[in-house]
């Protein structure tokens, strides 16, 4: 057999081996871009959220009477990555796990400041033992 075709074998078997045997959340560890870091990008956050999301998600993302809970397993990064949070404020979010109708864009807010609320989130999604 040629020695190419016999390497490249082992590559693509190697690298099926890492995806299977490798756990997800340990793969996705190192793309997370909202990591919780000092207090005061917490409280960022915290300020950020409140000013753009709670309205629909309500007070430490518990959900409210027309928009989700955020601090839910379904938003946990194994089912809802951090892109998925920059889209949906990016793009909006048609309606597909709750019966709150779609979300619209959120224009006026960065992707810097969508990071610092994803870190708020996620940090309150841990503390509440989802991942």
């Amino acid at each position: 057999m040629d020695r190419r075709f016999i390497l490249a074998a082992v590559v693509v078997i190697g690298v099926a081996a890492f995806f299977f045997a490798v756990p997800r959340s340990s793969r996705q560890a190192g793309k997370t871009t909202a990591r919780v870091g000092p207090n005061i990008n917490l409280a960022k956050g915290q300020a950020l959220f409140s000013k753009n999301c709670m309205v629909c998600h309500g007070p430490g993302a518990q959900g409210s009477s027309v928009g989700p809970p955020l601090v839910h397993r379904i938003y946990e990064p194994n089912h809802h990555a951090d892109a998925a949070f920059y889209l949906a404020v990016q793009r909006g979010v048609r309606q597909h796990h709750w019966k709150f109708g779609n979300m619209a864009p959120l224009p006026g807010v960065t992707k810097e400041e969508v990071g610092l609320i994803l870190g708020y989130v996620r940090s309150l999604q841990k503390k509440a033992g989802i991942f």
